[in-house]
């Protein structure tokens, strides 16, 4: 289905005229109803930046797995999360195999001073001494992620024909997520069994997530609201952005949150290798999130505390 995934010039957005801002802000109310997916270009990110993030985590990828095993953490903690910890079908209650992947996972690390708080939420990140180069530029990476993100969160809430600041009592101190996901080749982890993909069909869970993809052939599909597995669109100086259930349930299904998946290495081009930068925005750790009410919700939820809710999520989802 061509064209199902927008592409969305954010530079009116930036531009700052009030025509042009609006204009975006319609064509993601668009794009969030529809495919709950779009690319955004104009995003000011580099490309250079988004390089050097990769020639480190490549690096780092590459070490033995018994140095790699220093930083093994489970699915929702900071460091290296390795091969058969994660099964993203679990969430939709599906007994997949094992996704086909490996992570290197950070969050948010700055303490608000509450001991306990800080404990559950802004430990410290964990940075690989055999890649001493990561940390800096990783950590100007996520800055960079957390201004395009209140940026979007700024767009939405336009969209939904609310002030820009509508959403910002929200993102006080937020939590965040960030995955560097390293896809291995065919030949590397072998045939994939029955329903095993790089990433399981699943749905994101926050606000939304930023996602700076390889062209591949097991790459990312997106389904339709008609039952659909499509190949998401790629563009390399593009952002691929989607909205996760914890937005799709505070617009009251306005929105969709869209399921998506990562195909298995393609045993066609059994060489592929892909890496994804997945910054999954948040909100909040103790934030009620209470639907809006119509016209732009059509659906009422219980409110929820995103801490609480994120919790549950992440719980459904690792193996073991």
């Amino acid at each position: 289905m061509t064209g199902y995934v927008p592409s969305i010039d954010l530079a009116p957005w930036f531009g700052g005229t009030e025509d042009g801002r609006r204009e975006v802000a319609r064509q993601v109310d668009d794009a969030l109803r529809t495919a709950g997916f779009l690319l955004v270009t104009g995003h000011g990110v580099p490309r250079a930046l988004r390089d050097r993030v990769r020639g480190g985590a490549r690096r780092f990828f590459a070490l033995p797995p018994a140095v790699k095993a220093r930083y093994a953490v489970a699915v929702g903690g900071r460091g290296w999360i390795p091969p058969g910890a994660e099964a993203n079908g679990y969430a939709e209650g599906t007994a997949t195999p094992a996704d086909l992947k490996e992570s290197y996972s950070l969050a948010a690390e700055d303490p608000i001073g509450d001991a306990e708080v800080d404990a559950r939420w802004f430990v410290p990140n964990v940075w690989p001494a055999e890649v001493p180069e990561l940390r800096a530029v990783l950590t100007e990476y996520l800055g960079r992620m957390r201004a395009l993100s209140d940026e979007l969160m700024s767009v939405c809430a336009v969209a939904l024909g609310l002030p820009a600041d509508h959403f910002t009592g929200y993102l006080t101190h937020p939590t965040f997520g960030f995955n560097i996901n390293w896809y291995p080749a065919l030949r590397e982890v072998g045939p994939p069994e029955p329903g095993q993909f790089r990433i399981g069909p699943h749905t994101d869970f926050g606000t939304v997530t930023v996602l700076d993809r390889e062209a591949g052939l097991g790459g990312l599909q997106v389904y339709t609201a008609e039952g659909d597995w499509v190949d998401a669109p790629f563009d390399p100086d593009a952002f691929t952005v989607n909205l996760g259930d914890l937005m799709a349930r505070w617009t009251g299904d306005r929105w969709r949150s869209t399921r998506h998946r990562v195909l298995a290495p393609p045993p066609d081009a059994p060489e592929e290798e892909l890496m994804s930068l997945v910054y999954f925005y948040e909100a909040d750790h103790d934030a009620v999130i209470e639907t809006l009410p119509p016209p732009i919700g059509r659906t009422s939820y219980p409110p929820v505390v995103w801490g609480d809710y994120l919790r549950e999520k992440l719980a459904a989802i690792s193996v073991g």
